[in-house]
């Protein structure tokens, strides 16, 4: 495994670079058993991310909108000592199939790269980049459009390049 690479700027350089060789690689995945590959993103995720510190980062608070539950509402609601009305009105919009979402970008709870509300962050949030779930496959045009943004999927997907034969 390569030297896990962190520098935004030049990952999103990389990116740029790496527009036509992620596409082919995106259809070469097409290709593969959706189980095996899932197995080799998992393997590969729980090497890199332990190696990566989201808060020196937090270029998804500032870069994503997310969806927030009704129970979420609540608990950061309570978290913060305001009402669930106050806090829906305060940092949320509602959109017009009645979903909640975040309602700024960057995210309101984000100071210094950390979450303020972190020990009660929404779900979105930890799962984010979603590596470690089920259906990569299905997920790959999603995740190649944030390669350039988080470190992680970036060092996950060079490395699944060389795991699957895409690249030596």
């Amino acid at each position: 495994m390569k030297a896990i690479i962190t520098d935004r700027n030049y990952i999103a350089q990389k990116a740029q670079e790496k527009i036509d060789e992620n596409d082919a690689f995106r259809s070469y995945l097409q290709k593969m058993d959706s189980n095996d590959l899932d197995e080799k993103v998992h393997a590969i995720n729980e090497i890199i991310t332990p190696q990566i510190d989201c808060t020196v980062c937090g270029a998804c608070c500032r870069q994503l909108m997310i969806n927030v539950t009704e129970q979420e509402k609540i608990k950061v609601a309570s978290h913060l000592n305001i009402t669930p009305q106050e806090f829906k009105e305060k940092f949320l919009e509602e959109s017009m199939q009645g979903k909640l979402i975040m309602g700024s970008i960057p995210c309101h709870f984000l100071a210094d790269s950390k979450c303020t509300v972190y020990e009660n962050r929404f779900t979105e949030c930890r799962a984010f980049p979603h590596l470690h779930e089920a259906n990569f496959k299905g997920r790959l045009f999603g995740t190649l459009i944030h390669y350039a943004m988080c470190p992680i999927i970036y060092n996950v997907v060079e490395e699944l390049k060389v795991e699957v034969g895409f690249r030596e």
